[in-house]
């Protein structure tokens, strides 16, 4: 692992040597691509947001203004390539009917075990808001501050707060009546 700060390398990019970009892709990577699963609920659509965001922030380096924070402004990003990809995803699902009855049958015969209690919070957070997933990922997933989930979303500290509040209560219905149906 390269251990030369972001703003060298950022610096060493932007002077021509494009190769240097490998390491910066490679130092964030596995870190934005758990977040973008979560955020997607598969990889495919994490592979091909991160796959954007690198492309993004590459095309856009010279428009970083703190080097030395590249892996927040690239965070920055990658959640707006998710909340676009989980947008766009929302739109093409409404198109669906959906059978609620049926979908909390189905639940309701899962047994409960911890594999299957994974699926079903992941099913649930996947079944959150847009902005109040990426609230719940960025707070207790990712273990950010709310000074660091601002820098990232560009919310402020009490819609944050709000966001995150939603999120538990919602992900608590959802999983209350997956589980005492």
């Amino acid at each position: 692992m390269d251990s030369r700060p972001d703003a060298i390398i950022v610096a060493e990019v932007l002077a021509g040597d494009t190769e240097a970009y490998a390491c910066l892709v490679n130092r964030y990577q596995n870190e934005y691509f758990r977040f973008a699963v979560r955020m997607l609920g598969g990889r495919d659509d994490a592979d091909e947001a991160l796959q954007s965001a690198f492309l993004r922030a590459f095309r856009a380096l010279a428009q970083c203004r703190e080097p030395e924070r590249f892996g927040a402004w690239l965070y920055q990003i990658v959640a707006n390539e998710c909340r676009s990809k989980a947008t766009m995803r929302a739109r093409r699902e409404r198109r669906f009917v959906r059978d609620d009855d049926a979908l909390a049958s189905a639940l309701a015969e899962q047994p409960a075990d911890p594999v299957a209690m994974d699926e079903e919070i992941e099913r649930a957070i996947e079944q959150l808001d847009v902005d109040q997933r990426e609230a719940f990922l960025l707070k207790y997933v990712e273990e950010l501050t709310y000074e660091e989930m601002e820098a990232i979303t560009g919310a402020g500290k009490s819609a944050l707060k709000m966001r995150v509040k939603r999120a538990c209560d919602r992900l608590r219905e959802l999983l209350d009546g997956a589980y005492h149906a």
